[in-house]
């Protein structure tokens, strides 16, 4: 009843509107209690938010020039400004904080999480003229400044990482007084004279693309190499990323990263080629002259640094360690490309890599991937820190040297410098951040003790142009600097480890499974394994194997690359035109398909063709014919029998194998292909042989029936010679017979049936002395009585 009065259209009586009243403030009290106990921050935040409009404006710092200033320098800030809100800021001006040192990398860490937050410290602003004023921003308009300041302007302290800080300050017509609208926070590394000890500090430069050249190749001499598209010329030609990278590390004091597969791919690029087109045709290619170009200023950027070669293709180690070690022959592919790595740099730049390290994506391992890296000769395995993390409490990030066991050394990178260059740095501002946060977090890894240290930086794989361009800005701002000095890869590696530091690999569950999701799957060297498997029977056969062995096996390294991780659909699109080009390859190379075969007579021959498409020759081929019924029909003297075949390129060759018949009836024969160790090469060839063999019987009726016909001719001829004799001996016939008369002989087979029949056997008469009495009456010649049957 009580809930009638809430219904449309009534109207509550005093008692329930009081019930009412005092039922929203119960209700309420908990929302209000929530709201007392929201920090005073929070609060504030969302206030100001709310009425004035803080956070608006979004600033951008887009260079800061020095990164590292020294005494008497000028720092440059230049960027811009955008009002993000919906009404225009008046009275605004940009001005530059200078905040507190940041003492830990921890902190550095912290304070870039919140770079452009307007809440929390920023530090006092810089006075004077160094500022630049706006009398208006227009919503969605970007402003740009630049203030430039004499660093002994800012009243920096001590050696050490200041926050440093952009902001604009205005105000709005809600909110009339001035306030700050927007902040973009960094850091300032100041490093006024010289560190009494500087970090060695090592980079790593990295040349490294994704597989571009096929298995495939011309069949002329050159080998013409086809190339998967024209990728690869796009990323050396000016502007290209690889390009940027050999640029800008021209000038930088690092170690050079090489991936052979990358040297030999742009070598051949820089002779005759092809590119495939996606219908399978391919294109002439025309960028000789650039490729000739990139690797001329390679070999001048190496040639006084110290090189480091990866294993061909860079093999993906954690892939093989996880999916590939239970599949025969897998680690055999990692030696072979460990072993090729220093033939084709040594031959295309003429400089001697080391290639005793190994380096695992991302740098994290587990004792697996040890393993497998060192099984093809590497004894030192580039780690990254977050993956070989201390354990030791040390207050300091410890020397890169590190003794894992069995006299391999873990050279450990350090995790926060080498991803400081990850992202999207494609913006001015998001470069200037990147590079003054890796400075800051050197410069405070200096200062975290006295000790002399060797420090690695391992950046990413593949760098983009843009973080290329950030790493070259950030290391010539280091290398300039007043706390490190570089170092090469392999000093590092040797220097004295640091007795605190952690040693114990991580177990396999604690590999990432981010990283984990991308390997290779084990179904990908399984594939790896057959394609191996027929390149090992067909390379037997061929009188020049290198012209298969070197273009398949450095296609299976490919197979095996790294930079396959994300791209799976791609990779197994390359294992399976590996595998099916040398399977075309291999059918070049077959037996003829045979028709039927009739075989009459005891024994005959059976010709059976090789046909080799090939343009180099085929030997140590053993051709077998077999024959699955030996009662009825023997191939030479067994079941079978088989001959050596050797085959020119462009040929065919037919070779004769002799059958016996041993009995009638229809035997089917099989021609099958075997390499000299008894491996079937290629598809049989199955036909049928009907036999129509003559036996003995029938032999002897034949030979019979021959017989008779020879003694009829012997008994007329003697017969013939008997009456000539005779008509010799009755003299010449009576003229008056008739020249054509024959005379009569008394005594002979006419005569003789004349006397013993009565009648002349000359006559016509049918009648034989042999015949039987006729049965019948001659014929009447009266007419037929009715019903009589008359014979006609």
């Amino acid at each position: 009843m009580a809930e009638a009065a809430d219904f449309q259209g009534t109207t509550p009586s005093p008692a329930r509107r009081w019930l009412r009243r005092s039922g929203a403030l119960l209700a309420g009290a908990p929302l209000l209690a929530g709201l007392l106990q929201l920090p005073a921050g929070a609060a504030t935040q969302a206030s100001v938010q709310d009425a004035s409009g803080a956070g608006s404006v979004s600033v951008a710092l887009d260079s800061l020039s020095p990164s590292a200033p020294a005494d008497g320098d000028t720092l440059t800030v230049s960027g811009t400004v955008t009002n993000n809100g919906k009404q225009t800021v008046t009275g605004a001006h940009v001005g530059l904080r200078v905040g507190p040192e940041v003492s830990t990398r921890s902190g550095i860490d912290d304070i870039a999480r919140s770079s452009d937050s307007v809440q929390g410290a920023s530090g006092a602003e810089v006075g004077g003229k160094y500022a630049e004023k706006f009398a208006k921003l227009t919503p969605g308009v970007a402003e740009h400044f630049s203030i430039s300041v004499p660093v002994d302007k800012l009243d920096l302290g001590g050696d050490g990482i200041y926050q440093f800080a952009v902001a604009l300050s205005g105000q709005t017509a809600a909110q009339p007084w001035v306030q700050t609208l927007g902040v973009q926070r960094t850091f300032l590394p100041w490093q006024a004279e010289g560190a009494d000890t500087k970090t060695k500090t090592t980079f790593l430069w990295p040349l490294v693309s994704t597989v571009h050249l096929t298995a495939e190749t011309g069949p002329n001499d050159q080998q013409t190499p086809v190339f998967l598209n024209d990728d690869l010329a796009k990323e050396i030609s000016p502007g290209g990323r690889l390009d940027e990278m050999l640029t800008l590390g021209e000038g930088l004091d690092v170690t050079w990263v090489l991936d052979p597969d990358l040297i030999a791919s742009v070598d051949a690029m820089a002779r005759s080629y092809k590119i495939k087109n996606e219908d399978g045709t391919t294109t002439v290619g025309t960028h000789q002259a650039v490729a000739k170009r990139w690797l001329d200023e390679l070999q001048k950027a190496v040639a006084d640094q110290e090189v480091v070669a990866l294993p061909f293709a860079d093999p993906d180690l954690a892939s093989l360690a996880h999916n590939g070690t239970g599949v025969t022959g897998s680690l055999n592919h990692l030696n072979e490309a460990t072993d090729v790595a220093a033939t084709t740099v040594r031959t295309v730049l003429h400089v001697t890599p080391a290639t005793d390290f190994a380096w695992p994506v991302d740098g994290a391992v587990d004792p697996s991937i040890v393993k497998v890296a060192t099984s093809a000769g590497a004894d030192k395995v580039i780690v990254r820190s977050d993956s070989l993390q201390e354990t030791g409490g040390l207050s300091y990030t410890p020397s890169a040297a590190r003794p894992i066991g069995g006299g391999t050394t873990a050279v450990v990178a350090d995790a926060r410098l080498s991803t400081a260059f990850q992202g999207d740095l494609t913006k001015a501002s998001s470069s200037t951040l990147a590079v003054q946060r890796f400075l800051a977090q050197s410069l405070a890894l200096n200062t975290q003790t006295d000790k002399q240290r060797s420090i690695v930086v391992a950046p990413q794989r593949m760098p983009t142009t843009s973080q290329a361009q950030a790493m070259a800005d950030a290391l010539s701002a280091l290398q300039s600097g007043n706390w490190s000095r570089t170092q090469k890869l392999s000093a590092a590696a040797k220097a004295k480890p640091d007795p605190g530091a952690t040693t114990r690999l991580p177990s396999a569950s604690a590999y990432p499974s981010s990283l984990r999701r991308q390997e290779l799957p084990r179904s990908a060297f399984e594939q790896i394994a057959r394609t191996q498997d027929t390149l090992d029977n067909f390379k037997g056969i061929l009188t020049n194997d290198s012209r298969v062995v070197t273009p398949f096996g450095r296609a299976m390294n490919r197979d095996m690359s790294a930079s396959w991780r994300g791209r799976a659909s791609a990779a197994e699109s390359f294992r399976s035109s590996v595998e099916n080009h040398l399977g075309e390859l291999t059918r070049q190379v077959q037996l003829i398909e045979k028709s039927d075969t009739k075989l009459s007579g005891r024994s005959a021959t059976i010709p059976v063709t090789v046909r080799n498409n090939l343009v180099q020759g085929v030997q140590h081929l053993v051709l077998r014919l077999t024959s699955t019924s030996p009662n009825r029909l023997k191939i030479g003297d067994y079941a079978f029998d088989e001959q050596r075949i050797t085959v020119s390129g462009g040929h065919s060759q037919t070779v004769k194998f002799t059958t016996t018949a041993k009995a009638n009836g229809q035997a089917t024969v099989v021609a099958q292909l075997y390499t000299e160790d008894g491996r079937k090469y290629g598809d049989p060839v199955s036909f049928d042989v009907k036999v129509t063999e003559f036996t003995a019987t029938v032999m002897l009726v034949i030979g019979g029936g021959f017989l008779l016909l020879v003694l009829a001719g012997f008994r007329m001829y003697t017969q013939r010679k008997r009456a000539a004799r005779q008509a010799e001996e009755n003299g010449p016939a009576d003229e008056t017979d008739g020249e054509n008369e024959e005379p009569e002989n008394p005594d002979g087979p006419a005569a003789r049936l004349k006397e013993e029949s009565g009648t002349d056997a000359r006559a016509g008469d049918p009648q034989q002395p042999s015949d039987p009495t006729p049965d019948t009456a001659a014929e009447s010649a009266d007419p037929s009585a009715t019903g009589e049957r008359v014979d006609r």
